[in-house]
């Protein structure tokens, strides 16, 4: 008997772009809707949620629960009001889109469970964790 299949990470985005986090490159199955378009099942099943933050607002008049493992991606690395915004709504962590994903990959794959990856690549660079909310 096989495993069920696990649950694709959600990417909350209202963008029309089919990449908005920079995730073209990762294996791990992705589910990418708008704001308004998801079901509050999809929202609890996905094993990890990115918020584009740009959706910030659309997604904060669905009034959700808070849960684990909502990542919410920073499109402007200017915005200094992100990270009490992220708080607010229980993000786990903000990264930005520009910025080195490869904590963000290694994130997807062992939340999904992802057995396929360039692991010397994603292990090689970059800071180990990103920079949590603010509080």
């Amino acid at each position: 008997m096989s495993a069920p299949a696990q649950a694709p990470v959600l990417v909350i985005s209202d963008r029309s772009d089919d990449d908005p986090v920079g995730l073209r490159t990762s294996p791990v199955p992705r589910l990418h809707l708008p704001s308004p378009l998801f079901s509050a099942e999809e929202y609890e099943r996905a094993p990890l949620v990115l918020l584009d933050d740009r959706s910030y607002t659309a997604f904060t008049l669905r009034h959700l629960p808070h849960r684990s493992g909502l990542i919410v991606v920073l499109a402007d690395p200017d915005d200094g009001t992100l990270y009490p915004r992220a708080a607010a709504i229980g993000a786990e962590a903000v990264i930005r889109a520009d910025g080195n994903l490869n904590w963000l990959h290694l994130r997807l794959h062992d939340a999904t469970g992802c057995r396929y990856a360039h692991w010397e690549a994603l292990l090689a660079a970059g800071p180990a964790d990103p920079s949590p909310p603010a509080s």
